[in-house]
């Protein structure tokens, strides 16, 4: 059942969201999760907000950015 359980999230995960990887200098991982935990986030979470913010989008925006996007991936159909 765990097996169902994890094909289920990955299946879930990989429809709903992108994935990025991030590097820090060696010696700064443990630095970054001790200042997203000091903020009460998560270090995805604490990314996200700073990414947003950045680009200065709201949360309802960043959340439905796929709602706002063309999708460029659709089959066309030539006749």
């Amino acid at each position: 059942m765990a097996k169902k359980d994890t094909a289920y999230k990955n299946q879930f995960l990989q429809e709903k969201y992108d994935s990025l990887r991030i590097v820090v200098p060696k010696g700064r991982k443990a630095d970054v999760e001790a200042h997203a935990k000091a903020k009460g986030e998560s270090v995805n979470g604490l990314v996200n907000s700073l990414l947003r913010a950045d680009m200065g989008l709201t949360q309802e925006e960043w959340k439905n950015a796929q709602q706002n996007q063309t999708d460029d991936s659709a089959e066309t159909t030539i006749n």
